[in-house]
């Protein structure tokens, strides 16, 4: 019963103390490829925590102090059971399966919003045949709209999308910063980063880490194309494009310039600062594979 304890005071520290804590940093803005890599960590150590907690509230005790092959054999993952041994009872295969659902949900919540996101780019493609025009020089696809907004839908048909409006209020060097940052999403694949933070938040609703992880996977993947965007561009030209472009909401599974936390991220690409060490970037992502392979000590009674 130690084990369960201590794995579910884990799971609590994990969903609920160190995303409260996480959120209020300063460090994940200037190295929001790191934080991101975090914030996933998390949501796995979460879900294996849990997982591995409720095996050992649900299972009986004869592989307590049998160490990770004992684990095994009580999750019915090895076929090491012992000689003359009866069928496992019904206790044993809860045991097994409670976990499983605990696992299998995000995947289940996963394969939703795929196809949900899927489903939304493939009507907003069908409608961009109808009223968007090509523009091969831009490599985008222009739509007749008085809005000034800039997005892109991601995925195999890949689409950058730029409004008259945008074009209209937009310089040449403005539209250039906001057509590299739409890229930076596509190269980058960030929809898939957004999909699993929404499964994950859709399989854990109301749990603090679900919904953290969200709202920051949402405004770290837009500081991560800003920093891609300002490798070509001057700060001044990003900024003034995203004031441009700031106030219109991208369409449902797409990803726009000016996204999540717009002032927030005018602010740090006005006012530099200083990116992590190495030597921090390093133990950052330590920390995050350690900590999610603790569960499994914890779980062996190491």
């Amino acid at each position: 019963m130690i084990p369960a304890v201590v794995l579910a005071g884990y799971a609590i520290l994990v969903g609920v103390t160190v995303p409260s804590l996480l959120s209020r940093a300063r460090w994940p803005h200037r190295a929001p490829v790191l934080a991101v890599f975090v914030w996933h960590g998390l949501m796995a150590t979460f879900v294996v925590t849990t997982a591995l907690s409720v095996h050992h509230v649900m299972h009986a005790a004869p592989h307590a102090h049998d160490g990770f092959v004992g684990l095994l054999i009580g999750c019915a993952l090895t076929d090491h059971a012992p000689a003359g041994g009866t069928a496992p009872v019904s206790v044993d295969a809860l045991a097994f399966v409670v976990p499983m659902v605990i696992v299998l949900l995000p995947f289940g919540w996963l394969l939703y919003c795929a196809w949900r996101a899927r489903r939304a780019r493939r009507r907003h493609l069908d409608a961009l045949a109808l009223v968007g025009e090509p523009a091969p020089e831009l490599g985008a696809t222009v739509v007749d709209y008085g809005v000034p907004a800039v997005y892109c839908l991601p995925g195999r048909c890949r689409r950058v999308v730029i409004t008259r409006g945008a074009l209209d209020v937009l310089s040449e060097a403005q539209l250039r910063a906001v057509l590299e940052h739409e890229r930076a999403h596509i190269e980058g694949r960030h929809h898939l980063l957004q999909v699993l933070v929404e499964a994950f938040s859709r399989a854990f609703p109301g749990l603090p880490l679900a919904r953290y992880a969200k709202e920051q996977t949402a405004l770290l993947v837009e500081m991560i194309a800003d920093d891609r965007a300002l490798r070509l561009h001057p700060r001044e030209v990003l900024a003034t494009a995203m004031c441009e472009v700031g106030s219109a909401p991208a369409p449902q599974a797409a990803l726009g310039a000016g996204g999540a936390g717009t002032l927030i991220r005018l602010r740090r690409v006005l006012i530099p600062q200083s990116r992590p060490h190495r030597a921090a970037w390093l133990g950052g992502v330590a920390a995050t594979v350690v900590g999610a392979l603790l569960p499994f000590l914890m779980a062996c009674g190491l």
